[in-house]
């Protein structure tokens, strides 16, 4: 039996792809934070410490006999800290997965899989934007691909999911769309909902489950894979939210980024004054969000191992529980 240890196992996706290698007969370590969780899986073996805190000797201690390890820790870019933002992600980011990467390889583990952004590959695609320049989230993320896959060269095989919007649940848990929910439902009943007006893909826990077991079993070194799923404009993803909320869909209307920008640039510009700076700046994030970042989900499906699922109803599932939320967001 093989063994994967999973950085943030407690998490939302740690948690999923716990369950789908249990699935499939591995044995499963996760290390994660403390608290211990209130939901543990049953099979699962728990080591509660914080990796950015441990010594390297106590973290080679946990990765003994592990065989592959799936990084799905760090901060996203939800986080708006102080000034320098790429500095910050790459504290956060880069320098804990360099760290497990090249414990991960010295304890003799064969796979280690990073769970990166999509954002990454649309910088990537999208080089007029600047995202890899002025976007220390992006930069970082960037980053934080190279330093792990040049940890692994040569003896440990490394890839990096580029995940996109997933959904899916967890107990005692509101899911991080609850803001979009919130957003929407403060708009006066007589006023339009404004939204962008381009696309995302998105995926659902399940398939970035699969994916990473994929990336264990099958991965390429040095290899990104951009998961897919289904690909769907923001309008309809606020009008779902509008059913849910029992708010009228018709009110939903995308507006091109030229309608944001100004707000978006005084906005940073406020930030700015404040000594903060996000990780993608607002004004990039509104022309980001004109575009359509749709992935056509077959090849990298085929390449991992996981297949289509019913993305539309784990959207459905997750807004149900922002709407009718009864314990505070985690």
């Amino acid at each position: 039996m093989s063994t994967v240890a999973i950085i943030g196992g407690t998490g939302l996706l740690g948690r999923a792809t716990a369950e789908e290698l249990l699935a499939h007969g591995y044995d499963v370590l996760s290390i994660a934070l403390p608290p211990e969780t209130a939901h543990p899986l049953e099979g699962v073996r728990y080591a509660y410490c914080n990796v950015a805190e441990a010594s390297d000797d106590e973290l080679l201690a946990l990765l003994q006999g592990v065989d592959a390890v799936a990084y799905a820790a760090g901060v996203d870019e939800r986080v708006a800290p102080q000034a320098p933002a790429a500095g910050f992600f790459y504290r956060a980011n880069v320098l804990p997965t360099q760290r497990m990467a090249r414990l991960s390889r010295e304890a003799g583990v064969s796979s280690f899989v990073v769970f990166g952004s999509y954002f990454s590959e649309f910088a990537e695609r999208w080089p007029e934007i600047g995202l890899r320049e002025k976007a220390g989230y992006v930069r970082t993320r960037l980053l934080q691909e190279q330093v792990a896959f040049l940890e692994g060269d040569g003896a440990m095989t490394v890839t990096s999911l580029r995940l996109p919007w997933i959904f899916g649940t967890m107990p005692d848990t509101i899911p991080l769309w609850n803001m979009f929910v919130t957003m929407d439902a403060a708009v006066p009943e007589d006023a339009p909902i404004a939204v962008a007006s381009g696309g995302t893909v998105m995926v659902t826990t399940g398939q970035v489950a699969k994916a990473a077991r994929g990336a264990i079993e099958r991965g390429e070194h040095g290899k990104t894979y951009a998961l897919g799923g289904i690909n769907m404009t923001y309008a309809d993803f606020h009008r779902m939210i509008a059913e849910e909320a029992g708010m009228d869909p018709a009110r939903v209307t995308p507006l091109p980024a030229a309608a944001f920008l100004p707000g978006m640039i005084a906005f940073d510009e406020a930030e700015a004054a404040r000594g903060i700076e996000h990780g993608m700046h607002q004004a990039d994030a509104v022309q980001v969000q004109e575009r359509f970042a749709y992935i056509d989900p077959e090849p990298v499906q085929a390449a991992l191992g996981y297949g289509p699922e019913d993305v539309v109803a784990a959207i459905r599932e997750s807004l149900r529980v922002c709407v009718g939320a009864t314990v505070p967001m985690a």
